[in-house]
């Protein structure tokens, strides 16, 4: 059981980024990405290669997001300046043909050339050989600790700050802070404070029992080495989240939304328009680069056809079920989405009488019928905001 909940909360962690990096861009900016998996691919390809090369795994990867990040820099020249339309279409486009030429293209795997088709295995993965001592199991069980408790602290926050209005006592000195700061403060409805509850108590029961797996882990760390990849996932998800609320809460974010609602609104106040949606591209782009390293250092081997374009929409599923706009929401939608994998792999077999094609067909089926009650009675999702709902603009 432990095991099992490492490897979901691995799987979460991964996709959790992921989306993070889609919410930034569609959430936050409203650029359509139907080919984040370019940049995912991208990332877990280039962080391979380098690695293989010798390459230490922390700068194999932070070249991998670098690439990916170019890559939203070349495709946000050509399209940015378009409809939102022609976005879409050139990044399904890309992705699919990264992965083609992926497929048919020699790749440098170690001293050797092989044809992509066959894919890279037998590549460094991080604390795959560690054999921990008793201090460093310490460090390890202390690191993880920090970070569930750092996110049980944020949950409690979270869910605080729905009933209790907090007033900023030193608002900075400009005309919108000061008329921002004397706005009415507007408390949480009933019926969001029960909703934000009930999420935290069930992120707060999960994050224990994936701390209780992960701990259970590291004392038995020779029989199950993926809890240090369990650990760095889940430090790296933590510092992005971290570092994207603060970005997002920011002036920079707030222009991110103007643009988001209504672009000449920023222009005419003299704001870069192109500018902004450039870089939240890229910085998702990059964050897709992490997630995609990571990917791979879970799979243990990567083939261009395990990038399909079906992980892009499971991402843009995640987005939509915690709520766009939202980061906390993201991670929600993450959770809910490795849930109901997990738990209809084992019970519909059971309940269903269907061979195992069929079968992965009707769960497919049964979760776009989730979204489509989802869409009718929340679109804004679990999370997300009416006010701020992107769709359909």
């Amino acid at each position: 059981m432990a095991q099992y909940l490492i490897f979901l909360a691995i799987s979460t962690s991964v996709f959790a980024l992921f989306s993070l990096g889609l919410n930034l861009q569609w959430g936050f900016t409203g650029l359509i990405n139907f080919g984040s998996v370019a940049f995912m691919t991208l990332g877990a390809y280039t962080t391979v290669l380098l690695s293989l090369k010798g390459i230490p795994l922390l700068i194999s990867a932070i070249i991998g997001a670098i690439v990916a990040a170019l890559l939203g820099l070349g495709i946000g020249f050509l399209t940015l300046r378009l409809r939102e339309d022609y976005l879409s279409i050139v990044t399904i486009g890309v992705g699919e043909v990264i992965r083609l030429v992926l497929s048919n293209q020699m790749l440098p795997v170690g001293d050797k050339w092989v044809q992509g088709t066959f894919g890279v295995q037998s590549y460094p993965i991080p604390l795959l050989t560690f054999n921990p001592n008793l201090f460093s199991r310490f460090v390890m069980i202390g690191l993880l600790t920090l970070v569930s408790s750092i996110s049980l602290w944020q949950l409690w926050r979270w869910i605080i700050a729905a009933k209790v209005t907090v007033k900023d006592t030193n608002p900075v000195e400009s005309p919108e802070a000061i008329s921002a700061f004397y706005a009415p403060k507007r408390k949480a409805s009933k019926q969001e404070f029960t909703s934000r509850l009930l999420t935290g108590i069930v992120l707060g029961i999960l994050a224990i029992a994936v701390y209780i797996s992960g701990v259970i882990g590291i004392y038995e760390f020779k029989d199950n080495p993926q809890v240090g990849l369990m650990l760095v996932s889940l430090i790296v998800l933590a510092l992005v989240f971290w570092r994207l609320e603060i970005l997002v809460r920011s002036p920079w974010g707030r222009v991110l939304k103007a643009i988001r609602e209504d672009e000449e609104v920023p222009k005419a106040l003299g704001k870069n328009v192109f500018w902004y949606k450039l870089q939240s591209f890229m910085l998702g782009g990059a964050i897709a680069g992490i997630a995609g390293a990571l990917f791979a250092w879970q799979l243990r081997a990567i083939y261009p056809d395990g990038f399909q374009p079906q992980l892009t929409f499971d991402s843009w599923i995640m987005v939509i079920l915690g709520g766009s706009g939202n980061n906390l929401g993201t991670l929600v939608g993450a959770v809910i989405f490795f849930g109901y994998d997990a738990i209809t792999r084992e019970v519909l077999p059971k309940v269903v009488p269907l061979d195992d094609a069929r079968l992965g067909a009707f769960r497919i089926m049964f979760i776009g019928l989730i979204l489509m009650v989802l869409m009718i009675l929340r679109p804004q999702g679990i999370l997300g905001k009416k006010e701020e709902l992107t769709l359909g603009k």
